[in-house]
């Protein structure tokens, strides 16, 4: 064989490699682009089924969605014609679905009935439909809505609640504002339920629920998660904000708390929850502290958080963290506190970081 024919014949090979190469990456892509649309379309069919605004129609508009989708793949011939016409579908399901909009104007349940707003008027706050629910049980409940007073300038520092009810990736945050003389003001970011409706990890993910951030006293917000839940548990820390850097974020979620009462925004259980506007707030004010990413899957998986804000210096108590956690407990305490006048006081009493002074965080 000529040197012409070996070279010719290593062409022809490389030239073969890289066409089932092209061939490969070719099927991969596709397979890749009918696993994305295979998913927004369940999507699809998910938000018709939750979200249509006729019930008697959900089913039925589901159905008729998955149906079409499998006559497309059916009977539609060639990856991108089918592929060209359920993204279609998708996007005009998916325009629909954005043109839902919130309302503060719903048949309540009593715990969510009023949503907050403040005044502020140089130091003093003035915070409206501010909620303490007295509980006989989780569900049998008087809710009364008052107005609270606090001086900003008495604002001391900031503790955070975090509550567990069995996923250990995931808990609930209360983030509770410390002023003088143990007065709190505890603060859940949550979904605002209607009558009928009850908490559902799978329809946070639609368009079922509004946002609401309650105020509330702590006999009310702890309390309830301490004593009346089953299978609920409440870890308190101190954290080592300062008075200024508590008054800052203070002020941002009162901002917050006055936007949602005039204009209603969805709830939404990855982008819009309990821990990531507690984030969110933060970051509104300025860098999140101590280097702590926004990226960081902690934010989202709230259940871990905690060992976050310990790994950036953000938790008070000279304890390293397994301690730290697990003298954080307060359901034995808050059960035998009762609704005591001193709750908020017995519940913290003799724990790690409740009685040092905290230096400032560190900023990015």
């Amino acid at each position: 064989m000529t040197p012409e024919q070996i070279n010719a014949e290593k062409l022809h090979a490389h030239g073969g490699r890289a066409r089932s190469f092209a061939w490969l990456l070719r099927r991969l892509l596709v397979i890749a682009a009918w696993f994305a649309v295979l998913l927004a379309s369940a999507w699809c069919a998910a938000a018709l089924y939750f979200d249509l605004p006729f019930p008697h129609l959900r089913v039925p508009a589901a159905i008729v969605y998955v149906l079409f989708i499998a006559g497309v793949i059916f009977f539609a011939r060639g990856d991108g014609t089918r592929l060209a016409i359920c993204l279609g579908g998708f996007i005009v399901v998916l325009l629909w679905w954005l043109s839902l909009k919130p309302s503060n104007n719903r048949d309540w349940q009593p715990d969510v009935a009023q949503t907050a707003w403040a005044e502020v008027n140089g130091d003093v706050i003035t915070v409206h439909n501010y909620r303490d629910c007295r509980y006989q049980t989780e569900s049998e409940y008087k809710c009364e809505w008052v107005t609270k007073t606090v001086r900003l300038s008495e604002l001391r520092g900031i503790d955070v609640a975090f509550i567990h009810w069995g996923l250990p990736r995931i808990a609930h945050l209360i983030v509770s504002f410390r002023f003088a003389d143990d007065d709190y003001i505890a603060i859940s970011v949550e979904m605002r339920k209607q009558v009928g409706q009850s908490y559902s990890a799978i329809r946070g993910f639609f368009r079922q629920f509004t946002l609401i951030y309650i105020f509330a006293d702590e006999r009310d917000l702890i309390r309830l998660r301490s004593n009346f839940r089953h299978g609920e548990e409440v870890d308190l820390y101190r954290t080592t904000a300062t008075a200024e850097y508590s008054r800052q974020l203070l002020l941002q979620y009162l901002v917050r708390a006055n936007q949602l009462h005039e204009r209603p925004e969805w709830y939404n259980a990855v982008t819009s929850n309990c821990s990531t506007n507690v984030f969110s707030e933060m970051r509104a004010i300025g860098p999140l502290p101590a280097g702590i990413s926004r990226f960081d899957p902690r934010v989202l998986l709230s259940g871990e958080a905690d060992e976050m804000l310990f790994e950036h210096g953000l938790l008070a108590g000279n304890l390293p963290f397994a301690q730290l956690r697990e003298q954080s407990r307060i359901n034995p305490t808050a059960r035998a506190a009762g609704h005591s006048a001193d709750f908020s006081r017995l519940i913290r009493a003799g724990r790690a970081g409740f009685d040092t002074a905290v230096p400032e965080p560190p900023m990015q």
